[in-house]
């Protein structure tokens, strides 16, 4: 008996050291692999009629720039993940690719059963958005709450959303222009083609001001909706992971709870109102 335990305790004995150098390298190499980024290079468009959290960049059109890539940039910075954000053209067709997978986020969506589909948002949403009624200031209607806009004709972007429950209410009893771009629907409104446009708050504040028409609109007092923007990734994204959607958020959360997203919007929002010659 004492024989055979010898026996067995040498054997024992050689293949823990055959395996010690197996166990070596898949300790180093585990290490070293989760020390790797999830996804090597994230790439990400949104809204180009955004300013001053998106709109393209003038010196390199085929990119956006502004303060939702710019708080992006510092959450991946720390990732050791590339940005690439891509200027892929209307608000309509960057929903389109997201949906089929051929970019990895969307910075800057509402949340809409539609969208839900085909993308997983990421918690908390960056920042709040008031959208307003703009008319223009010779214009001017009591508007209290959506009942007020039956009968009128509003204008918007192509796809725009305002949340889930105005879009539903808007579907039903409105009358909405969808357009490519946000200048044609102020134009619209002045020459009287249609009576009011939705657009948020502070993009309609800096993009009138950029067009020359602050003076001549102006939002009514009472916001249509009052949504979260998330930032969103394709669920047909290979970046998209449970893992680096939580390291992601984490990051995200401790930057807004900071503060810091007021910071980059205002220097973003002064970039925009007074570009740089190039």
């Amino acid at each position: 008996m004492i024989a055979h335990l010898s026996v067995f305790r040498k054997k024992l004995f050689t293949a823990a050291r055959l395996l010690f150098p197996v166990l070596i390298v898949v300790i180093v190499f585990g290490r070293s692999g989760a020390a790797e980024p999830l996804c090597k290079t994230l790439t990400v468009s949104g809204n180009p009629e955004y300013p001053p959290l998106l709109w393209e960049d003038p010196r390199y059109p085929q990119q956006l720039t502004g303060a939702a890539p710019a708080l992006l940039q510092e959450i991946l910075e720390t990732m050791g993940v590339e940005l690439e954000v891509q200027n892929l053209g209307s608000w309509a067709r960057v929903q389109r690719l997201a949906r089929v997978g051929e970019l990895d986020m969307i910075a800057g969506a509402f949340i809409t059963s539609e969208r839900i589909r085909y993308m997983d948002y990421l918690l908390p949403p960056f920042i709040r958005l008031p959208a307003a009624v703009w008319v223009p200031k010779d214009q001017v209607f009591e508007y209290r709450h959506w009942p007020d806009l039956v009968g009128k004709r509003g204008g918007t972007l192509i796809n725009n959303s305002f949340g889930q429950g105005f879009d539903r209410y808007a579907a039903k009893h409105l009358e909405i222009v969808g357009v490519r771009t946000i200048e044609q629907s102020f134009e619209m409104a002045l020459a009287g083609r249609v009576d009011y446009v939705l657009y948020e708050r502070l993009q309609g504040q800096v993009k009138l001001q950029r067009m020359g028409l602050a003076e001549k609109f102006v939002p009514l007092d009472v916001p249509i909706s009052n949504e979260g923007l998330f930032f969103t990734f394709s669920k047909n994204s290979p970046c998209n992971t449970f893992e680096f959607r939580e390291r992601i958020a984490d990051l995200l959360y401790k930057l807004t709870l900071s503060g810091r997203l007021d910071e980059i919007v205002s220097e973003h929002t002064a970039r925009y109102m007074f570009p740089q010659p190039q």
